[in-house]
């Protein structure tokens, strides 16, 4: 197989698509998308239901998960988004970064709780929005 370039200002569809969107500037792809996401369990072993650009997820204990990216962020002033479901009970699980961790460009240590105990969620998503390396 051979690798080369494609160089283009705007993607276009073909007319499958319906609606008012059939055509994107590649400055959005390139800036607007996340560069990183995963969907996985958070309860006993840990485990990836879907993802983008992950390397691996690491369980650092109750609550507690490392998010490591294939491909390293250009710098450590990215952004996080996270979001969690505890299927068994009504409280909500709030997913943060570790804040007594630094920004990396490697990966990204989140947090989860539910009320102020550590929790596992069944589900834990996670995105970073930032420029790759």
């Amino acid at each position: 197989m051979a690798n080369g370039t494609i160089a283009f200002d705007t993607l276009s569809t073909s007319g499958q698509i319906s609606g008012t969107a059939t055509s994107v500037d590649a400055d959005y792809l390139a800036y607007g998308s996340a560069k990183v996401w995963v969907n996985f369990n958070g309860q006993n072993t840990i485990a990836a239901r879907d993802s983008f650009n992950l390397a691996s997820l690491t369980d650092n204990g109750t609550g507690d998960y490392t998010i490591t990216f294939s491909n390293n962020m250009g710098n450590a002033n990215y952004i996080i988004h996270t979001t969690g479901e505890q299927l068994a009970s009504n409280d909500s699980v709030a997913i943060n970064k570790d804040y007594s961790t630094a920004y990396i460009t490697s990966a990204a240590r989140v947090v989860a709780t539910q009320g102020s105990t550590r929790a596992n969620p069944v589900y834990t998503n996670f995105s970073n929005h930032g420029d790759l390396a």
